[in-house]
């Protein structure tokens, strides 16, 4: 939000540098984020002053040019060589004194030398209007047109304003902040109790309003609770056209485009006031009535910009007698009754309109209005009309407009402020400085916070409807911490603190670890939001939902990382990002039996090439698959020092074409596997990708806590036995190895599966082949042909036995 310090100092006075109140801002909460100083001349034609030209003759050296003498207000006359035509004794011209930089319409900036010109001495220059940047004329200097005191700041002459201009970093909870006047009513505060300058608050005065004669304008509001307040008035005998130059500056310096003197009072307003309003074309409004109300889905309706849109059955509309819609309440006006250079009559609406339709309606449409922010945070429901009439008088100075209505003001249920009970010992403890009864009240009083009540323990505390978000007693003392000072709250002598042992294993070491292993192996490390969309998981029950007012699309916690990591690949792809290697730690989120539960996550993801593409890497083989993702599997284990692991498919079965799981007994490791095309398609990701998920909290649980022993290489010769195995189709490839091992645990150090064959015709329906390597070797000898085939028949026969295993020949 941006905030005007020249607009501040209408209702505030205040002479502190413009830094120093932009630390008193930071102090109240209102962060400053930057400050820049916007002038609206560049330069502020600073340096630029009133001369009065006491002779001028021509130069002894050019006919063209002319040597005058200027008093500009020192001790002695300047000498000037001018070569402008009109120039004349006696007249008042801005001069730009030596030192001085100018800033020329559509040029480079100039900067004033004392010099010779054709022999002359030239100390300064009399300047065009071009010259100053102030209009694009250069037919000659610019004669001001009465007398002026020499030396005069040209600034003043040609009322020039510069402005320092603060990007504020506004919290949601400060509703009450939306504004210029609730953000001096803040500094004021702060300067009055901080440091003692009994700063008083300025507001708009509006007792010169006076309401017309005539009926007020009809308005019906079926759903109360959708406008808990509206109001309105007719204004007529309007002259649409430019705004005076200090309204365009107000707007033009918080990033406001000026559009007509009708439309810029209405946002002059909102960012004074806080408050929104909206100026229909009465001529527009058929019927003679207005209608606040929802109207059918699908409904079209073209706004301001231009673009038909289909209405939503949520959508809080203003519609005319006839159900047309006029505008969206609180977003967005529409086309068809905009105020256009030719309207001459307006009905002024200012209304309090309920800030989670208003939200929604922003969102939907993607029309993030200064009116819809303020809204969505809560507008002050007391101060509509007193904006209204704000509004009505600007109306009636800049645009000569007359109130010929009544004032309209539906307010069936009026807000009462919230009262608030607080203890004194309570603000002390959470503050932890004994403030003291007086300098609570005079903090609560400097914020217009009324004590109503009052014990010796207690005080009751009625807070303004401004301050939507203020209702509980931590939130009041809060209020009163702002004010008082973060700063002015001493920092104690000592400090106790514990001592914190980091756990082992570490869970922190060991992610640095893994990272850093994975980056070295060529990923790269992801962070995705921990928000997802419901649409994702139709048909889970454990889902965390969300009231997400940012973005509502993304209304659940992920109940796992894939869709996230499918996110990722999408927009990576979409910028022709195509070989990728990604890897993520994070949390899911579930719910059930009543109770959240989190879990911790390293996800890997890979999709395109294996390698950089080469002349002598081209085809399938040269693209990441299962096996690029298997072997970053088990060296993530292996790093961890998990092992002894046992291998079953990949679950849930539906996220993944194929894939296996690595687990120890119950404990869930990792699924990997190539992603299911279902999924793929859901997330519009288009190439095939190849994921892992660890169950991070798991390998916590099952981290050997001795230390990881290192094994040299074997000093004897290893022995490789190949195995065609002919198995049922539900035989996995886990049962063989588990077997296997067991029957030649003496001998084989290493199993693989190397190969899997199917043909209904050579083995039958429900059986396929196995191609499976055994590695043996021995630690103390060579191994012997006759031990070999030894072990081979041991696990041959156990196969046979367990899995009805044929051996292929």
């Amino acid at each position: 939000m941006k905030v005007s310090l020249n607009w501040l100092k209408e209702y505030l006075d205040i002479d502190l540098p413009p830094a120093r109140i932009g630390e008193v801002l930071t102090g109240t909460g209102l962060e400053v984020e930057g400050m820049e100083k916007v002038e609206s001349v560049p330069g502020g034609l600073e340096g630029v002053v009133v001369g009065h030209v006491l002779t001028c003759g021509k130069h002894p050296g050019a006919d063209r040019l002319s040597l005058t003498s200027v008093d500009i207000g020192r001790d002695a006359p300047v000498s000037i060589v001018c070569g402008a035509p009109n120039v004349a004794e006696g007249q008042y011209v801005p001069v730009a004194t030596v030192g001085t930089t100018l800033y020329p319409t559509g040029g480079e900036p100039l900067t004033i030398k004392k010099g010779k010109i054709r022999g002359e001495v030239s100390e300064g220059m009399i300047c065009a209007e071009d010259e100053l940047g102030l209009g694009a004329s250069h037919a000659g200097i610019l004669v001001l047109d009465q007398a002026y005191t020499p030396g005069t700041p040209a600034a003043e002459v040609f009322n020039l304003e510069s402005d320092h201009v603060y990007e504020i970093g506004l919290t949601p909870n400060r509703s009450d902040a939306t504004n210029h006047l609730g953000v001096a009513f803040d500094l004021a505060a702060a300067l009055s109790v901080g440091e003692g300058k009994e700063v008083s608050v300025r507001q708009p005065d509006v007792t010169a309003f006076s309401a017309g004669t005539a009926p007020a304008f009809s308005a019906r509001v079926p759903d109360p609770t959708q406008a808990p307040r509206y109001a309105g008035l007719v204004i007529d005998n309007l002259t649409v056209a430019p705004s005076p130059d200090w309204l365009r500056a107000r707007l033009n310096a918080v990033g406001v485009r000026p559009i007509n003197n009708v439309v810029d009072v209405t946002n002059y307003v909102l960012h004074e006031l806080g408050q929104p309003l909206h100026a229909f074309d009465l001529d527009k409004i058929d019927g003679g009535a207005i209608v606040v109300k929802k109207l059918p889905g699908g409904s079209p309706f073209t706004t301001l910009d231009g673009v038909e849109r289909k209405l939503s059955s949520d959508d809080l509309m203003i519609c005319d007698a006839n159900d047309r819609p006029l505008c969206i309440a609180g977003v967005f006006g529409g086309a068809g009754s905009g105020v256009t250079e030719t309207t001459t009559r307006v009905f002024l609406e200012s209304a309090h309109f309920d800030p989670g339709t208003v939200r929604r309606s922003s969102m939907r449409y993607n029309l993030r209005t200064d009116a819809a922010r303020i809204f969505e945070k809560g507008s002050d429901p007391n101060i509509v009309v007193y904006a209204l009439q704000r509004a009505a008088l600007l109306l009636q100075e800049l645009a000569g407009g007359t109130v010929t209505s009544q004032l309209l003001d539906l307010y069936p249920e009026p807000v009462q402020p919230r009262e608030v009970e607080v203890r004194y010992q309570r603000v002390d403890d959470l503050i932890g400085v004994a403030l003291g009864r007086d300098t609570i009240h005079n903090i609560l009083q400097s914020m217009a916070m009324e004590v109503t009540g009052e014990t010796d323990t207690a005080f009751t505390v009625a807070v303004p409807t401004n301050k939507v978000d203020v209702t509980r007693e931590v939130d009041v003392i809060e209020e009163i911490l702002r004010v008082y000072g973060f700063n002015n709250v001493p920092e104690p002598e000592t400090i106790t603190t514990a001592m914190v042992v980091a756990p082992d294993p570490d869970p922190n070491a060991l992610r640095e670890r893994i990272g850093d292993l994975l980056a070295a192996n060529g990923f790269y490390e992801m962070m995705a939001v921990s928000l997802t969309e419901r649409r994702y998981y139709p048909e889970r029950e454990d889902l965390v939902g969300i009231n997400n007012t940012s973005n509502v699309h993304l209304d659940i916690l992920r109940p796992d990382l894939l869709f996230s990591a499918l996110d990722a690949v999408r927009h990576n792809l979409n910028f022709s990002q195509r070989d990728l290697r990604l890897f993520e730690f994070g949390r899911s989120y579930h719910l059930g039996g009543g109770r959240y539960r989190e879990v911790n996550h390293l996800t890997l993801t890979l999709t395109g090439r294996r390698e950089p593409e080469s002349w002598h890497t081209e085809g399938e083989g040269s693209r990441a698959g299962f096996y690029t993702l298997k072997a970053a599997v088990e060296l993530v284990l292996q790093r961890l020092g998990i092992d002894n692991y046992r291998t079953a498919e990949a679950a849930p079965a539906d996220d993944y074409a194929y894939g296996l799981r690595y687990h120890k007994g119950p404990l869930e490791l990792v699924d990997f596997g190539a992603v299911a095309g279902a999924k793929l398609e859901t997330a519009a990701v288009k190439a095939g990708v190849f994921y892992a998920d660890f169950n991070w909290d798991n390998l916590l649980r099952v981290l050997p806590r001795k230390a990881t022993a290192v094994v040299t290489p074997g000093k004897y010769p290893t022995v490789r036995r190949d195995l065609a195995l002919v198995v049922d189709r539900t035989v996995a490839f886990a049962d063989i190895e588990r077997l296997a091992g067991k029957a030649g645990k003496q001998l084989i150090t290493e199993i693989n599966l190397f190969d899997v064959y199917q043909n209904a015709e050579q083995l039958g329906a429900d059986k396929k082949s196995y191609a499976v390597s055994f590695l043996l070797e021995s630690g103390e000898r060579t191994l012997k042909d006759q031990e070999v085939d030894k072990a081979m028949r041991a696990v041959e026969a156990v196969l046979a036995k367990q899995l009805g295993a044929e051996v292929r020949r």
